[in-house]
């Protein structure tokens, strides 16, 4: 299969600025697609980002900063992408929230926080996107997780989060049948959480149950995603990237 041209097409990445957000971006971007970075606090990577991708194409890339939990942000980006670029073809809700909530030590804050980043504003971004995205016949890429289907310990509350982003994710693509397709990306060990939460024990051990014996890349998901993106008669399903991992679990 050759990778689909998304040209002329406009692309709302949310959490864009870094790592796996930012291979997203400049995935659909190399494709065709005008890219909106949003992000929240990574003001430099995303200023990076986005001078590097205009530098490819004039006027292609526009940084959005926000708290998606704020009531205001998802009217308030689509309504940026539209004023910059007049459409909005693809929106791939990738900001995420993640950090362990054992049972016994969750908080009320957790839940908002996890809840609201990886299910609430996806939805609401969604929801907010939708008439332009009927418009262009466009799609919704949900980056969700392996364990959404198979909890991981002591993330209760982020695995009950990502579960009901799968979820959203087949309704999602009822409720915006025909016109809009909605799929889901789950990676597996792709990049680790840079504040430590996996030991190096426990990352090894993760890798040795993987089938393919590595962890993945950030352009792995982005390559999936792109596919998605382009890919004319998938709706309501959730592509595993994973080495294998799933398998196991």
């Amino acid at each position: 299969m050759t990778d689909p041209s998304l040209e002329s097409k406009v692309a709302l990445v949310t959490g864009a600025a870094r790592r796996v957000g930012a291979a997203i971006a400049r995935r659909l971007h190399a494709a065709g697609a005008s890219i909106v970075i949003h992000y929240r606090g990574a003001d430099a990577e995303a200023a990076q980002l986005e001078k590097d991708l205009n530098a490819r194409r004039a006027g292609s890339a526009l940084k959005v900063k926000g708290d998606l939990l704020a009531p205001v942000a998802p009217q308030a980006l689509i309504g940026a992408a539209l004023q910059r670029f007049a459409r909005l073809d693809f929106l791939v809700n990738n900001a995420s929230a993640f950090y362990p909530t054992p049972l016994g030590e969750i908080e009320a804050g957790h839940w908002e926080e996890l809840i609201g980043a990886n299910l609430r504003a996806p939805l609401f971004l969604a929801q907010a996107a939708a008439p332009q995205l009927a418009l262009a016949g466009g799609a919704i890429v949900n980056i969700a997780d392996i364990h959404a289907e198979r909890p991981l310990k002591d993330y209760l509350v982020y695995s009950v989060a990502k579960a009901g982003l799968v979820a959203l994710t087949r309704a999602l693509a009822l409720e915006l049948a025909p016109a809009v397709r909605v799929n889901a990306v789950a990676p597996g060990a792709i990049a680790w959480p840079e504040d430590g939460q996996f030991a190096p024990g426990e990352r090894a051990r993760i890798v040795a149950s993987t089938p393919l014996g590595r962890t993945g890349a950030a352009e792995d998901v982005a390559q999936a995603v792109h596919f998605l993106c382009g890919a004319p008669f998938v709706t309501g399903q959730v592509l595993a990237v994973d080495g294998g991992r799933s398998i196991f679990l």
